[in-house]
């Protein structure tokens, strides 16, 4: 944020709202992003007018909130779109929002809402639908679940321009890959799409959305998970085509990563997406400044580009997503995981909140994806483990985070997309260690669910990917240290959906039979299907 602003900002907490209490003033939240240009313009035009500022100032308790460091804080109040212009009263209700607000808007808002405020008081207050409507509806896992997503799929699917939708297309890379093994005519199109609009091949990376159905206009923010999901969804579009492109695309997804993201520690949170620079021509681009890196280095994104590295790495071998995948590792590892509960960032300036479900389950599958390309586990079984004792309830879903004592966050959430993350990355452990109680926990989460499985979109297609593997867990385990021929064949001749455990003699973490020493075996449904002791073998083994 610039310092422009005349408001005179509260941090987030219960002295603020205590604050609005006693005085018996309603609260100006503002959500805000540091990649968002709509954020800093608003800082720099409507809170620096000096008339609005002293009627915030005067009327107001104004908090300012990072949403990208307050994930809970982002996932209750968020209006659609950073910034987040959200009245509150004291209690945390909310009162009304907007998203980008110009002075004379504004205005007339602060008006509206005075006046709301000084007739209604608390009483004008509502929550949110996601905290009222906490409880999601349980079911049965069924073939049903999948069956419906790939309707939705094709009914979703834009046959002239590829990706799913009629206006702003998202890259969506989770709905790519539960396309590419059963639509992947869309997949393949969407990956080609991606590739031509949201790829910079200047400065690389991946602009975050497109805002016209025929992908133009791109807007320019660059996200660490978002850009390490793609680079993992292209990784899986080169395992199944063999399409160099793919893999080039997301080779260049890597030297991103590696290089203008990475702080030193960690993979930076996000770039910002100034379009004045990124639509300049590459000689020009020389002259300029980049917009600015936020250099945070958040836990959950981390986890996230762990995992789509390590993917990367599975059928390429490629040393430098390697080595900076292990180093992001050691960097988490070291100083936000205690005990196996995660801590979200850490500053010298600022901490941020602990046992978010966000950070347990990305993290979990950075991890797990870690032990199956490179043999090191590292604390996954310890943040799996606080992860089910702390967060999940007794009917099968997980919490956001411990219940909290400020406005909304004293209310639990259930999000369906952390929900699905984490029984992603505890079924793969089950199939790691061979414990079943992890995939119980992932079953109980995804069942939690599925009651609502005939309601969900396309946006959520991991979810039935998560019901159709639970249905029929398939892993395949490897008697030999992680990088050997045969483990490095199972890596690249599996599915995406399927699991390979190296699981060398002598191995104490798994509680599976011992395999012979150098012996590859396919395992469906807790059952042995067959066993090899070569890549061709194995390879014969997957197609049958």
């Amino acid at each position: 944020m610039t310092d422009a602003t005349k408001v005179e900002w509260n941090d987030w907490g219960q002295a603020a709202f205590d604050i609005a209490e006693r005085s018996g003033k309603p609260v100006l939240l503002s959500l805000v992003t540091p990649w968002a240009e709509e954020c800093a313009e608003m800082e720099e035009t409507t809170y620096a007018e000096p008339r609005i500022a002293a009627n915030i100032n005067d009327g107001f308790v104004p908090i300012r909130v990072d949403a990208d460091r307050n994930p809970r804080v982002r996932e209750r109040y968020n209006m659609g779109g950073f910034p987040s212009t959200v009245f509150l009263t004291p209690s945390g209700d909310i009162l009304t929002g907007a998203t980008l607000l110009g002075v004379d808007g504004f205005r007339g808002i602060l008006d509206s809402v005075r006046e709301t405020w000084d007739t209604k008081g608390e009483d004008a207050g509502s929550k949110p639908r996601a905290v009222r409507d906490d409880v999601p509806p349980s079911g049965p896992l069924t073939d049903r679940i999948e069956e419906h997503m790939v309707e939705q799929l094709l009914g979703a699917y834009d046959e002239e321009f590829g990706g799913w939708g009629s206006d702003t297309k998202f890259p969506m890379p989770r709905t790519i890959e539960f396309a590419l093994v059963r639509a992947p005519d869309q997949a393949t199109r969407t990956l080609e799409a991606i590739h031509t609009h949201l790829l910079d091949t200047d400065d690389g990376g991946f602009y975050r959305v497109a805002r016209n159905r025929n992908w133009g206009a791109a807007r320019r923010e660059k996200l660490l998970d978002e850009n390490a999901a793609i680079v993992r969804a292209f990784a899986h579009g080169y395992r199944y085509t063999g399409n160099d492109t793919y893999r080039d695309a997301a080779k260049q997804g890597v030297d991103y990563l590696t290089t203008t993201l990475w702080t030193g520690d960690g993979f930076a949170a996000s770039q910002g997406g100034n379009e004045e620079y990124f639509t300049l021509d590459p000689t020009a681009r020389e002259d300029a400044d980049a917009p600015p890196v936020d250099e945070t280095v958040l836990a959950d994104r981390n986890g996230v580009a762990i995992d789509g590295l390590l993917q990367y790495v599975a059928y390429t071998d490629d040393e430098t997503a390697r080595e900076y995948a292990r180093r992001a590792r050691s960097h988490l590892t070291e100083t936000l995981i205690d005990d196996g509960e995660v801590t979200h960032f850490e500053t010298d300036e600022d901490t941020g909140e602990s046992g978010l479900l966000l950070d347990q389950s990305r993290v979990l599958q950075g991890l797990t994806t870690s032990w199956a390309v490179l043999g090191e586990p590292g604390p996954a079984t310890a943040v799996a483990e606080w992860t089910v004792e702390h967060l999940q309830a007794d009917s099968g879903e997980f919490h956001d985070g411990p219940a909290g004592d400020v406005a909304l966050l004293d209310t639990p959430l259930s999000p369906l997309d952390t929900n699905i993350n984490a029984a992603q990355a505890l079924l793969d452990l089950a199939l790691l260690t061979g414990h079943d109680e992890y995939e119980t926990a992932a079953r109980d989460a995804i069942e939690a669910f599925a009651g609502a499985a005939d309601r969900m979109g396309v946006e959520v297609a991991e979810f039935a990917s998560a019901a159709s593997r639970l249905q029929s867990p398939q892993g395949v385990e490897v008697g030999t240290e992680a990088g050997t021929d045969l483990h490095r064949a199972a890596l690249r001749l599996t599915d995406h959906e399927t699991v390979v455990a190296p699981r060398p003699v002598g191995d104490t973490d798994s509680a599976a039979a011992a395999l012979p020493d150098g012996t590859a075996r396919l395992v469906v449904d807790g059952d042995e299907v067959g066993t090899a002791t070569a890549p061709q073998e194995l390879e014969s083994l997957l197609t049958e």
